[in-house]
């Protein structure tokens, strides 16, 4: 069986990218407009329609724009890439990982995880659902993403003469991905979040450093490794390192486009403190690959159909 999809936003970085990844595979027809139309109303409204299923890469507003487009008659099922509906009752989570392969290939409305609550949730979840770490605890995330994800105008400004070195911002402590964070870790407080950008195209690091000595039942670094590997222990996506690189971990300005999410737990001598960290490409499972992931288990295919997946 052959499916309809239409990419609504298929100009912009993170609907290339799947396209990419969608390229020369049969199963899929993909339905496209020229530019002329690809902003057309009428025309996004008939692609909306004839589609198996639309991916809608596109601002928060116009996603919801795009959703009010659809007939229920047509049937057509959805994934959001947007932040618009990832706390939206209704909506299935697409972290197939953290709420289930079988809830997301059942679902019509799927919203795609963010970039940064990909790291942050990957490691903080499955901890709190398993008692180790309290969901009551203040939490923060340090964390730093290629440029890419701040789409075209960030992206010719990193690629400028004078270009910056460092853009740390979400100094108003309302960054859109805050609800989600909490949400879905189901936490009783919001996380203080501190989010970059540095000069390299592609890639993130998201940390959670924790000072597991002043928590109630005191939990171990190695505990905490140990609940990810076997949390984690049958995803083809998602791997838990025994040991990180000695000292640094690394974002490489030139990487190769990936859809795997690799963590880590370091801890000091005793265990006592902790960070648990995250890496992952920001327009991979943090955005493209993640979205190709949904789209392969709603149509009933293997999971990492056409996803950039190393071999480690």
């Amino acid at each position: 069986m052959t499916h309809k999809v239409f990419i609504d936003g298929a100009a912009g970085t993170t609907g290339l990218e799947i396209a990419d990844r969608l390229a020369g595979r049969s199963e899929f027809t993909l339905l496209a407009l020229d530019d002329e139309r690809r902003k057309d109303t009428s025309a996004r409204r008939e692609a909306l329609n004839e589609a198996d299923i639309a991916i809608l890469c596109l601002p928060d507003e116009a996603a919801r724009e795009a959703v009010d487009m659809l007939d229920p008659a047509m049937g057509t099922r959805v994934i959001d890439a947007s932040s618009a509906h990832r706390t939206t009752e209704g909506w299935c989570y697409g972290f197939p990982e953290l709420v289930g392969s079988d809830r997301v290939a059942a679902a019509r409305r799927v919203s795609n995880p963010g970039c940064y609550p990909t790291g942050f949730l990957a490691l903080v979840a499955p901890l709190v659902r398993a008692g180790l770490l309290p969901a009551d605890w203040p939490y923060t995330v340090n964390a730093v993403s290629g440029f890419s994800g701040g789409g075209k105008a960030l992206i010719e400004r990193f690629e400028t003469a004078g270009a910056p070195a460092f853009r740390a911002y979400g100094y108003d402590m309302a960054h859109k991905h805050l609800p989600e964070m909490q949400a879905h870790a189901e936490l009783v407080h919001p996380v203080l979040f501190a989010p970059a950008v540095v000069p390299a195209y592609r890639g993130m690091v998201v940390e959670v450093p924790l000072h597991l000595g002043a928590m109630e039942g005191e939990p171990h670094a190695d505990s905490l490794r140990d609940a990810l590997a076997e949390f984690y222990a049958d995803s083809p996506v998602v791997t838990v390192r025994d040991k990180g690189p000695v000292g640094e971990l690394l974002l490489e300005k030139d990487a190769e486009p990936g859809d795997g999410l690799e963590l880590f737990v370091f801890g000091n001598e005793g265990g006592w403190n902790a960070r648990l960290v995250a890496r992952l490409d920001n327009l991979g499972k943090g955005a493209s690959g993640a979205a190709v992931q949904n789209l392969n288990l709603m149509c009933g295919l293997p999971e990492t159909a056409g996803l950039k997946l190393s071999a480690a």
